[in-house]
C-alpha cells in the first residue's frame, strides 16, 4: 500500500498538496527518515504508508543507515568484442617495437578490415578501445603509466630554478616581444624576475647578477637550466652530460653555480616545473593587461615592486607567505664573491665609411673621426658602450629589431659642414626628427637662415647651431633658437648668447624659462644683446685708483740751470 498522490514527505517531515514544490529526497535521508520513525514505535506497515516505499525498503532501511550500492547494469555487448583479443596483440607487439614503427589507430582499424574481415565495426569504435587499452597495457607490462609525478622536498638554500619567458608590452606606444627572466629559489619559492630586449648570453648573465644582488647570494646545491644556447653548446647523447660555452663556464666558476641540466623536450620542463609555474603566474598576474612603459628601465623598477609584494603571498596550501619561508632561506645562502664580473660580451668591429659599424645585423652609428679604424665594443642586454681606446665615443640603446639602424646626429656633424646639401635628406636627420632631438623650432630656424643666407651658408649656420649641444643642455638651446627666431638674428652667435642666457637664469634663479612647444611657438619679449654689450655689462665694478705716473719723474734726466750775467761797468 503506498500514500495517495497528494501526501508527499520533505525533508523536515511536513505534507503538501499535489501540485506544490517539494524538494526530492536522496535515498540516505529517506532511510534516516524511516529510521527515526521507527524509533518512534511505528509499525512497518505505517512506515509504508507514510514513506511510500515497500516492505523490503523499510526492512532494508532499519537494517543499515546506507543504502546498499546500486547493482552494475551488465555491459552491453559490442560489434569489436570478437576483435578485442587482435587489438591487444598488435598493442602488446608495440612494446618492443621502435617509437616510429608503432600502430596507429588507423593501422589498426586497416588490419581488422583487410586481414580478419571485420563487419559493422566502425572506426571510432576501434579509436575509443585503443585509447582505453594502450596505457593500461602498457602498465601491465611493467612500463609504468604514461604520466606520474613524484613529490619532492627541497632543502634550504640548496636548490633553484632558471628559465626564460616571453611577454608581450607596450613599449613607447609600440606593441614588442621581450624575454622575462626568472630565478626562483626551490625551497621558499622566492623569485626574481627581470625583463630584456633578447634572451642572448648577455641577457643570461645580466639576469643571474640582479638575482643574486637581491637574494643577497648563490644556493650552494644544484641550479637546473634547460639546455639554452646562451649555455650550452652541445647536448651529449641522452645522458646529462654537456659541451657547455666558454664564457657561460667562467661565469658559472666565479660564482660557483653547480648546473643541473633537465632534459630535452617537454619531458625536461616536468623537471622544473617551479619557475615553470612561476613565469605563467607572473604572466597572468602582473603582466595582465599589458604594461604600458616609456623604457625597460621603467618597467623593471615595477617588477622589482611587484617582487617585493609578491613575499607576502602563500604558494598553494603552504602554512607560511614566500616571504617567511625566504627568512629561513637567505642566511643559509653562499657568499657572493667581491670582484664584478664583466657581463657585456667585447667585440672589436671596423667603423664603416657610412660611420656605422655592425652589431648582431644591427647598424650604430659612431663619430666620424673613427672612420676606417676597429673600435672595442661591450655589448650588454639592454644597450652597447663603444671605446676608442680607453675612451667611451659612443652609447646606444640595444634595438629590438633587426637589420636596423640606430644613428646619432651628433657623430656627422663634422661631415656635414663640409657637406652641407647632405643634411636634408639624411637618414639621421630624420631620425633626429622622430627621437625629439630636432624640433620644429630647428626646421623655422633652419629655413629662415637659409633664405637670409642661402642654404649652403644657412645650413652651415644650422650645423654650428647643433655643436652647441655638445656645451650647453638641449633645452637651453631650444630656447636660444626660439628667441633668436623672435628677433630675426639668424647666427649661431646669437643663439649662443640667448641660450647662455637661458642657462644663467636657471641656474640663479631655479626657475626654467617659457617653455617651447612643438609647434614652433616661442616667448613674447624677446630680445638679442650684442655680445660685446653683454661682457661690458657682467664685468665687475673697478675701485682702484686712477694710474699716476709721478714716480716716472725721477728717470727724467735733470738739466744745469743757465748762469746769470755779471754786471759790466759798475764802479765802486
Amino acid at each position: 500500500m503506498t500514500a495517495p498522490k497528494w501526501l508527499r514527505w520533505d525533508y523536515q517531515g511536513a505534507t503538501h498538496r499535489e501540485g506544490a514544490h517539494v524538494p526530492r529526497m536522496s535515498k540516505v535521508e529517506l532511510y534516516a527518515a524511516i529510521r527515526r520513525d521507527a524509533r518512534t514505535g511505528m509499525s512497518n506497515r505505517a512506515l509504508q504508508t507514510k514513506h511510500g516505499v515497500g516492505f523490503r525498503t523499510v526492512q532494508k532501511a532499519l537494517a543499515s543507515a546506507w543504502p546498499e550500492p546500486r547493482k552494475k547494469l551488465p555491459q552491453r555487448t559490442s560489434k569489436i568484442d570478437p576483435y578485442k583479443n587482435v587489438i591487444d596483440q598488435m598493442l602488446r607487439a608495440d612494446l618492443d617495437a621502435p617509437r616510429k614503427q608503432r600502430h596507429t589507430t588507423k593501422r589498426i582499424f586497416d588490419r581488422l578490415v583487410s586481414e580478419h574481415h571485420a563487419v559493422g565495426v566502425s572506426y571510432q569504435m576501434v579509436r575509443a578501445y585503443v585509447a582505453q587499452r594502450r596505457s593500461e597495457i602498457w602498465t601491465e607490462s611493467g612500463r609504468g603509466p604514461s604520466k606520474a609525478f613524484v613529490p619532492q622536498s627541497h632543502r634550504p638554500g640548496a636548490e633553484a630554478e632558471v628559465d626564460f619567458g616571453e611577454v608581450t608590452i607596450r613599449l613607447a606606444d609600440e606593441m614588442v616581444k621581450c624575454v622575462l627572466f626568472s630565478l626562483r629559489l626551490s625551497y621558499s619559492g622566492k623569485a626574481v624576475h627581470r625583463v630584456f630586449a633578447s634572451g642572448g648570453q648577455e641577457a643570461f648573465f645580466e639576469g643571474h647578477v640582479h638575482a643574486f644582488s637581491v637574494l643577497g647570494g648563490v644556493p650552494f646545491g644544484k641550479v637546473r637550466y634547460d639546455n639554452l644556447k646562451a649555455a650550452v653548446a652541445q647536448v651529449l647523447g641522452f645522458s646529462r652530460a654537456r659541451v657547455e660555452t666558454a664564457r657561460w663556464t667562467a661565469f658559472r666558476s666565479h660564482y660557483g653555480i653547480e648546473p643541473f641540466y633537465c632534459q630535452p623536450g617537454k619531458q625536461g620542463a616536468h623537471e622544473k616545473g617551479g619557475v615553470e609555474g612561476d613565469i605563467g603566474w607572473f604572466r597572468r598576474n602582473h603582466m595582465v593587461p599589458i604594461p604600458d612603459v616609456a623604457s625597460l628601465a621603467e618597467l623593471n623598477v615595477l617588477i622589482d615592486a611587484w617582487d617585493l609584494a609578491d613575499e607576502t603571498r602563500r604558494i598553494g596550501n603552504r602554512a607560511r607567505t614566500i616571504g617567511e619561508y625566504f627568512a629561513i632561506e637567505a642566511p643559509l645562502l653562499k657568499m657572493l664573491p667581491t670582484e664584478p664580473f664583466e657581463t657585456g660580451l667585447l667585440l672589436t668591429p671596423r667603423v664603416d665609411r657610412y660611420s656605422q659599424i655592425t652589431v648582431r645585423t644591427n647598424r650604430y652609428s659612431v663619430p666620424a673621426r673613427l672612420i676606417g679604424r676597429r673600435v672595442r665594443v661591450m655589448l650588454h642586454a639592454s644597450e652597447l658602450v663603444i671605446y676608442d681606446g680607453r675612451e667611451e665615443v659612443a652609447r646606444h640603446e640595444r634595438l629590438l629589431a633587426k637589420a636596423a639602424s640606430q644613428l646619432e646626429l651628433d657623430h656627422y656633424l663634422e661631415v656635414l659642414i663640409r657637406k652641407p646639401g647632405a643634411l636634408p635628406g639624411a637618414t639621421v636627420l630624420e631620425q633626429a626628427r622622430a627621437a625629439g632631438k630636432f624640433t620644429p623650432v630647428h626646421d623655422e630656424w633652419w629655413a629662415a637662415a637659409c633664405k637670409a643666407h642661402g642654404d649652403a651658408a644657412g645650413t652651415r649656420a644650422l650645423i654650428e647651431v647643433l655643436l652647441l649641444t655638445r656645451h650647453m643642455a638641449h633645452e637651453h638651446i631650444v630656447t636660444g633658437i626660439a628667441t633668436a627666431i623672435r628677433a630675426g638674428a639668424l647666427t649661431a652667435d646669437a643663439v649662443a648668447l640667448e641660450a647662455r642666457k637661458a642657462a644663467d637664469s636657471d641656474s640663479s634663479t631655479n626657475t626654467s624659462t617659457e617653455p617651447v612647444t612643438a609647434s614652433g611657438s616661442v616667448p613674447t619679449g624677446a630680445t638679442v644683446t650684442f655680445l660685446t654689450e653683454r661682457r661690458l655689462a657682467h664685468l665687475p665694478p673697478d675701485n682702484r685708483p686712477l694710474p699716476s705716473v709721478a714716480a716716472y719723474d725721477q728717470l727724467l734726466r735733470h738739466r744745469r740751470p743757465a748762469a746769470q750775467p755779471s754786471a759790466q761797468g759798475d764802479t765802486s
